[in-house]
């Protein structure tokens, strides 16, 4: 469960990092008040903590869920 929040998390930050390459917009400043305001950083951080923990994606075994 925790990989799947964190993967969705990382995808939330790739679209806000493409949206600010390609038409200088952040989507997350602009939900939440700006760059410095404390929601906007707490989805930075929980976006940062969730690359992070990716990380351990790369590196773990795949298992498979057989039904």
């Amino acid at each position: 469960m925790l990989d799947k929040i964190s993967l969705v998390l990382v995808i939330i930050g790739a679209i806000n990092w493409a949206l600010i390459g390609i038409f200088q917009f952040d989507l997350v400043a602009y939900l939440f008040g700006g760059q410095a305001a404390v929601v906007s950083r707490i989805v930075y951080t929980l976006v940062g903590a969730a690359g992070l923990w990716c990380i351990s994606l790369l590196f773990g075994e795949r298992v498979s869920a057989k039904e």
